[in-house]
């Protein structure tokens, strides 16, 4: 087995797709109407187009604990999942001229160094760099 897809939940499908884009630097992969509200849309990064897709997933608007989950983890200020970086420096420094906002700025943690950062779809996400 292997991973193709993971997801990532957000409260507006067209808005992620535009952060993750146009702001994170991904390239759509898929976009395909499932229904009047949900589409099968993912991303994938520019670096490693045949690499896991990046599912942005519509699910706290259809899925109540699904809401309650991504809220807490958000509020709790811990990361939905992580993104390999080559520099974290200079992901942050790139990403806050372009508004991001980061509840973690670069810090070193023994082997890696992280960041954190809002992707304004409800979640927080983290950056490593392996050190």
């Amino acid at each position: 087995m292997k991973v193709k897809v993971t997801s990532i939940p957000v409260q507006d499908q067209e808005k992620a797709l535009q952060f993750y884009t146009e702001i994170l630097g991904f390239v759509k992969k898929l976009d395909v109407p499932l229904n009047e509200h949900s589409r099968w849309l993912t991303v994938v990064s520019k670096e490693e187009q045949d690499g896991v897709e990046i599912l942005l997933e519509p699910g706290p608007i259809h899925f109540e604990p699904a809401k309650v989950y991504q809220k807490a983890l958000y509020e709790a200020g811990i990361p939905y999942t992580q993104f390999n970086s080559n520099n974290v420096q200079q992901d942050y420094e790139r990403l806050v001229k372009l508004g991001v906002e980061f509840s973690v700025k670069p810090t070193k943690m023994g082997t890696v160094k992280i960041a954190v950062f809002n992707d304004t779809c409800g979640n927080n996400i983290q950056i490593v760099e392996m050190l």
